[in-house]
């Protein structure tokens, strides 16, 4: 019997041999946290579908990015839940809305130490709870427009350092763009949605931003789950209209989307981790049936696998912790 020439084991052998091999790194580097923040007067209120996830007050959020900034984590992605909501969003694009608050807050007590991502969208400020104006049944695209547009500007203003529409609407990027370079602000960065599905994985986040539709869903905005060349479509008209990153949303179930996007766009990608894998893998890992460690590892490295440069994801904070413990 002839023995193989090359045999790939002889690299597997220990873990020396397979880290100087090793094609993919995960560092928190790539990671920004998400963190939600509510005008209210408790400092921080647990979300039952999100273990270990919370609502934060404007005190109680900084004492959770100091958590952050000492792990080493270099970015939040923060949103807004105001106190009232209305019809047209309004508290979106208040000069002294929550999240514009927060955003002082955080930079006044922090600085450059962490860079501050606000998620651009009306959805958390709206009573009906859609990602634009309502009209009869239908969201009015060119309307949400403006409205979007001048809430990034009160978000730049206040501080961010980027800002990251959600919304789904057509033009959005461009809206946003031409409105912060006519304000000066050229060197204010764009992350966007430019890919995001109308997808089942969003429950959790709906809780944790109290933002579901009153009537009605997203899918007329949202892309349809089974379209992937869409996708490509999607992410090459932000980028001619001015988007800085691109983002495909949700991550674990459009790999394929992650990784054709990487193949196709010479231009940063993020991907975003969403609630509902969270919670999957907190659920398994509850019942003993994953190892909550190796399961939210393999994960995030897959994701990481399939091309992405930044991974949006609740388990920052637990990397971070491995990352401290050198035991990624």
């Amino acid at each position: 019997m002839k023995f193989p020439v090359y045999r790939p084991r002889r690299l597997r052998k220990n873990e020396k041999l397979r880290g100087m091999i090793r094609e993919t790194d995960l560092s928190v580097n790539h990671l920004v946290y998400p963190v939600f923040v509510k005008e209210m007067s408790e400092k921080k209120v647990a979300i039952p579908s999100m273990p270990g996830i919370h609502q934060f007050s404007v005190d109680g959020v900084l004492k959770e990015i100091d958590e952050a900034i000492k792990l080493s984590i270099p970015a939040i992605l923060l949103f807004g839940i105001p106190a009232k909501k209305d019809e047209m969003g309004s508290g979106a694009y208040d000069k002294n809305g929550i999240i514009q608050k927060a955003v002082r807050a955080i930079k006044k007590r922090f600085g450059d130490k962490i860079l501050l991502i606000t998620d651009v969208c009306l959805c958390e400020y709206t009573s009906h709870g859609h990602c634009g104006v309502l009209k009869g049944d239908t969201v009015d695209n060119d309307e949400t427009l403006n409205l979007l547009a001048k809430s990034a500007l009160t978000h730049v203003m206040a501080g961010a350092d980027m800002v990251a529409p959600s919304d789904m609407m057509d033009g959005r990027v461009k809206a946003i763009r031409e409105m912060l370079d006519l304000h000066g602000d050229y060197n204010v960065p764009i992350m966007s949605y430019a890919a995001k599905y109308a997808s089942c994985l969003y429950s959790p986040f709906r809780d944790a931003a109290e933002s579901a539709p009153q009537v009605g869903d997203r899918k007329a905005y949202q892309m349809d789950p089974p379209n992937e060349r869409e996708a490509l479509r999607e992410i090459a008209l932000d980028i001619e209209e001015g988007a800085d990153i691109i983002m495909v949303k949700p991550a674990l179930f459009y790999l394929d989307v992650l990784a054709r996007a990487r193949q196709t766009f010479n231009i940063p990608l993020a991907a975003y981790s969403v609630s509902g894998e969270y919670a999957m893998i907190h659920a398994a890992a509850a019942k003993g049936h994953l190892d909550f460690k190796r399961t939210v590892l393999e994960s995030t490295m897959s994701i990481r696998r399939a091309g992405a440069d930044i991974i949006i994801t609740y388990f920052a904070k637990d990397i971070g912790k491995w990352a401290k413990e050198n035991s990624l």
